[in-house]
């Protein structure tokens, strides 16, 4: 095709013109137009003349668009149009939580119209809410504290947050969990279906503690019959002693190694902390320690934000 294109783009209007006066002078027969073009434009035996799929190119273009030129094609009209752009954004910033199938039965566009819109002109994005747990007015300061404390350290020592060993617990249900706005069933007919969660559903507790050089893990708190248990200190103690301090031994040694913990009631027991001491001297992260660990802040444990849901 790109032949074609560049062999019309060589012949002038009044040739063009004249090829198609001569199809169709002669009955439409290309060979003839071809004939009758190279004698009126007194061309030489070996000279170039339009060939027949030219010469049909430009026959077609002229009895569709009466034009023999190329045809143009005419873009549809686009939904994103300057009031639609600043109607939708209006909405989004009125209404933020209304859902985008809503906001689009509202303003009479289809739901794909409006996603395009809400990506391309208005540049925003669906951000999903995280349930957290609330802070109380002085857990700001004491975050403050536990961040300048952190930085103080890594100014004083480059490698200190690669020493940090954070640790967690964390429960997985067996039963599964069915999450009503993403659940669907497709079915012509609705089929009525429940799903029943017990009260008090089967669960594994996991222990896991994450650093630069691995993880830790993962440590199930079960009983002899390998049912989940509560995590409580003699527990937390027999874990440290019978299962991290082995672990730590597949690790390069470095008496430079911190340990963090949350502000659980197992973790702060003073039976734990001195458990903890044996192993990590006065390198602790915690509530009781000799970094305060600040409470409610889930975010800024490794194990939080990125090990669990990984």
């Amino acid at each position: 095709m790109l032949n074609i294109v560049v062999n019309m783009e060589q012949w002038s209007g009044k040739q063009v013109a004249y090829a198609i006066k001569s199809f169709y002078k002669n009955n439409d027969s290309y060979v003839a137009a071809q004939r009758e073009f190279r004698l009126h434009f007194i061309l030489k035996r070996h000279d170039s003349v339009p060939s027949s799929k030219a010469i049909k190119i430009w026959i077609t273009n002229f009895e569709e668009t009466g034009s023999a030129l190329k045809k143009k094609h005419v873009r549809q009209k686009t939904i994103r149009t300057p009031e639609n752009i600043v109607a939708v954004r209006a909405a989004l910033i009125k209404s933020p939580r209304r859902s985008a199938r809503k906001h689009a039965l509202s303003l009479n566009l289809s739901s794909r119209s409006l996603r395009r819109i809400l990506h391309s002109d208005p540049n925003f994005h669906p951000y999903k809410v995280q349930v957290v747990q609330e802070l109380k007015p002085a857990d700001h300061y004491s975050r403050i504290t536990f961040c300048r404390e952190m930085l103080t350290r890594m100014d004083e020592n480059e490698n200190f947050i690669q020493n940090v060993w954070m640790s967690d617990e964390a429960h997985f249900h067996l039963d599964g969990f069915v999450n009503k706005q993403n659940c669907r069933y497709w079915s012509e007919e609705n089929p009525r279906q429940l799903h029943q969660r017990p009260l008090h559903s089967d669960r594994v507790t996991v222990w896991c503690a994450i650093s630069h050089y691995g993880i830790i893990g993962p440590y199930f708190h079960e009983d002899e019959n390998g049912r989940a248990t509560t995590v409580n200190s003699n527990r937390y103690v027999n874990m440290i002693n019978n299962f991290l301090v082995g672990e730590l031994t597949k690790f390069p040694q470095n008496d430079n190694f911190w340990f963090q913990q949350d502000g659980a009631t197992s973790h702060t027991a003073r039976v734990s902390i001195n458990a903890i001491q044996q192993i990590f001297g006065n390198r602790i992260i915690s509530k009781n320690g000799d970094i305060h660990w600040p409470p409610r802040s889930p975010d800024f444990s490794v194990c939080d934000f990125f090990l669990w849901g990984y």
